[in-house]
């Protein structure tokens, strides 16, 4: 007994005491911090996404919102992630807003994901696109107004998200829906009469619950990879990312519901071009979230690992001044533009660009993996990334500068719309080189590794 005593006394005088930030406390969870901002321009401006639209926007079906959910785990380490209804990000205007992130809040790059829903009932912004518009001098000096003022509301947006920090649990689930068709794949005009639709596609729809202490919702984070084209009208809107955004947020009072876009970029929502089927697949995704949200989600650790590197994209061999005379003459529109934006290089000497420096991003949230992607990202890196990583991943295209589509190796060797012709919507002197699918996957898992040996 006495020697019990002694061993309790001992214990109490010489055990060294854990100061609160790294003992076990029912403080040292998760925090979070949500807010969203309106977009919505306040006036007419050209939308984005379809070369064919004639005018400027004829008002709204919805509001357009850029949203933040800040994150902090038990150790202090934070991210961000801002998604917004917006075509895509340019690495222009995209390097702006990191830059001020990290200026004003000491975030690197690491540790913020921009992404955008790839609505094309958007606004253009600053070099996203914006050769294949027929704006005249006054629309391209509203997309640049536009633009900075985007700056200055997802700076404002991010300091409301962090200092509406509060602790709360963090959870994440995949549900599944299935409007996505494989667009190169399967004939749109014949949609109607298909009874067996081919892919590859991921139905996955992957969701992160963020609810405070009291069991109350303060955030769902949802993705799904399919195009937002239901519209191409001359309305602002969020396509069917938007809906189900709005139709979350109906439903969970309090909520902030944030979209964002996958490995869609060669899926398209079919049928389409009607605001009922925008509704009707909004609703069904909201449905697929709803029901992930009401089963057994697994509970993330409070710990945040974020890497992110840069890697250079080689171009394939850049055309000549043959080649594009012969192309200029025989084209119009944005492909005329094209050959005389390349003939313009050679003619002052200027050399092509031989690569591109693509972003590639990796967090883990606890126990969840995310990835995030530039680029319009076809499905084969979903499927292809969660063979390796497994069907749990969730997988972010359209992430931090949208400059081109970013094809397999398969889907590049067959050329076509994603494969070849798209780099010159973009801009770019010529295809990608053979071999990107092989080096984006190799860096993912590179990142992937650094983040799992990180302490």
């Amino acid at each position: 007994m006495k020697r019990t005593i002694l061993f309790i006394v001992y214990s109490l005088l010489f055990t060294p005491f854990l100061p609160p930030a790294l003992s076990q406390t029912s403080n040292s969870g998760w925090k979070a911090g949500v807010a969203k901002v309106k977009i919505t321009p306040k006036q007419d401006m050209w939308l984005a996404g379809y070369a064919s639209r004639t005018h400027a926007s004829e008002g709204k079906l919805h509001e357009l919102w850029a949203k933040a959910l800040f994150l902090e785990d038990a150790r202090g380490n934070n991210s961000l992630l801002i998604t917004t209804d917006l075509l895509g990000f340019s690495r222009t205007v995209s390097n702006q807003i990191r830059n001020r992130l990290e200026k004003q809040w000491g975030l690197t790059r690491s540790q913020i994901i921009l992404n955008s829903s790839h609505t094309h009932s958007g606004p253009v912004i600053t070099n996203a696109l914006s050769a294949i518009y027929p704006m005249d001098a006054k629309q391209e000096e509203k997309v640049e107004n536009y633009s900075w003022w985007l700056v200055e509301q997802i700076a404002e947006l991010v300091g409301k998200a962090k200092r509406s920090r509060q602790p709360v649990n963090v959870y994440a689930g995949n549900g599944v829906v299935r409007f996505q068709v494989n667009r190169r794949n399967n004939q749109e005009s014949e949609i109607a009469n298909l009874t067996d639709l081919t892919g590859p596609n991921d139905y996955a729809v992957p969701v992160l619950k963020i609810e405070n202490k009291k069991g109350n919702l303060e955030a769902i984070v949802f993705g799904y990879a399919c195009h937002p084209t239901v519209l191409n009208g001359y309305r602002w809107s969020g396509d069917y990312p938007g809906f189900a955004q709005l139709e979350l947020e109906k439903q969970y009072k309090g909520t902030t519901a944030m979209f964002f876009q996958g490995a869609g970029a060669d899926q398209n929502p079919m049928p389409r071009r009607t605001v009922p089927l925008a509704k009707q697949y909004g609703q069904e995704l909201a449905a697929a979230v709803e029901r992930v949200l009401h089963e057994d989600m697994r509970v993330l650790s409070p710990a945040i690992k974020t890497a992110y590197n840069e890697i250079e994209l080689e171009f394939d061999t850049p055309p000549s001044r043959e080649y594009l005379l012969a192309f200029r003459d025989k084209n119009q529109g944005f492909l005329k533009v094209w050959a005389e934006d390349m003939l313009g290089l050679i003619n002052t000497g200027t050399p092509f660009p031989t690569s591109y420096p693509y972003p590639v991003q990796v967090w883990k949230l606890g126990e969840q993996t995310i990835v995030a992607l530039g680029g319009e990202l076809l499905v084969n890196y979903s499927v292809g990334l969660k063979k390796v990583l497994g069907n749990e991943l969730f997988v972010m295209g359209y992430s931090n500068d949208v400059m081109a589509y970013i094809p397999g190796e398969k889907v590049l060797s067959e050329g076509g719309y994603e494969g070849e012709s798209s780099q010159m919507v973009y801009g770019m002197p010529s295809t990608w080189a053979p071999g990107i699918e092989k080096k984006v996957i190799n860096e993912v898992l590179k990142l992937e590794q650094q983040v799992n040996s990180s302490q």
